[in-house]
Order: C-alpha cells, then sequence, then structure tokens
C-alpha cells in the first residue's frame, strides 16, 4: 500500500488514517508513506511475487514471549 501524506500538515481524517494504517498492519501489508520506502518496496523481488514470501510466512514459528 502507498499513501503518502504531509506529517506537518493537520489532518482532518486522523482517526481513518490510523485504522487505515492498522488494518494494514493487521492483514501483513506492507506500507510505504513515503518515497524512500515506496522504492524499496517496487524494487524488492517480492513485489512480483508475493506468494512466495506468503509460502515462507507459513513455515515461520514465532519466538515464545
Amino acid at each position: 500500500m502507498f499513501f503518502f501524506w504531509d506529517p506537518l500538515t493537520p489532518q482532518p481524517h486522523d482517526v481513518d488514517v490510523k485504522a487505515l494504517l492498522r488494518l494494514a498492519v493487521l492483514y501483513d501489508v506492507s506500507i510505504a508513506c513515503n518515497r524512500s520506502s515506496a522504492d524499496h518496496i517496487i524494487s524488492s523481488p517480492l513485489f512480483t511475487k508475493p506468494e512466495k514470501y506468503r509460502q515462507d510466512r507459513a513455515s515461520f514459528v514465532p519466538l515464545a514471549k
């Protein structure tokens, strides 16, 4: 998801923006909020083959707390 915004300008829909970002994190969606992160996402080999990442994630076991 590419979501460019000006952090120095007050956002009239700040609650909606936070909800959008929260959903992206919940559903494991990559987020780019500036040009550098967008370039990094587009340059990734996973940009054209996201299913490979999904298969790798299926075998991921999180560390115990």
